[in-house]
């Protein structure tokens, strides 16, 4: 394992990470906060990366599934972290988790609806769904 292989799945959390970064952005909360949820964003992108360099075949899944389920509860336990540190970065993956699952709720709403007797498969939106949609490789802007 080694950056070649952290390539792809890190590429699809940016992709992931994106919208809600964006959002921060354009609210009303100060540069201050929304610089300490960007910080947790990148600590929590380095603990997914590394859960996957511990457990090779998670790779095989999809991302945007294994983000949600390693932020079910808060976020993973950082390393090197003190309390105050966990609890900032637990406050950001549940809001994050929060924004995922209201975006998916507003995009379920805005689908036109199928009748029962000719549905097969709905599309769920997930994060693989924005890497299919953003442009590559733009910048963020934070200001």
């Amino acid at each position: 394992m080694g950056l070649e292989d952290d390539l792809p799945p890190g590429e699809q959390l940016v992709a992931c990470f994106r919208p809600f970064l964006e959002h921060l952005a354009t609210s009303e909360k100060s540069k201050k906060i929304i610089q300490e949820h960007v910080d947790n964003m990148w600590a929590l992108g380095g603990e997914f990366i590394s859960e996957l360099n511990y457990d090779p075949t998670l790779r095989n899944r999809p991302v945007d599934r294994l983000l949600l389920h390693l932020i079910r509860h808060g976020g993973p336990h950082l390393r090197h972290a003190d309390q105050d540190q966990q609890a900032s970065f637990d406050s950001t993956c549940r809001r994050f988790r929060q924004f995922l699952i209201r975006e998916s709720r507003a995009d379920a709403r805005r689908r036109p609806q199928i009748p029962p007797t000719r549905q097969k498969k709905l599309h769920v939106h997930t994060c693989s769904d924005a890497v299919a949609k953003s442009p590559a490789k733009r910048p963020l802007r934070l200001t």
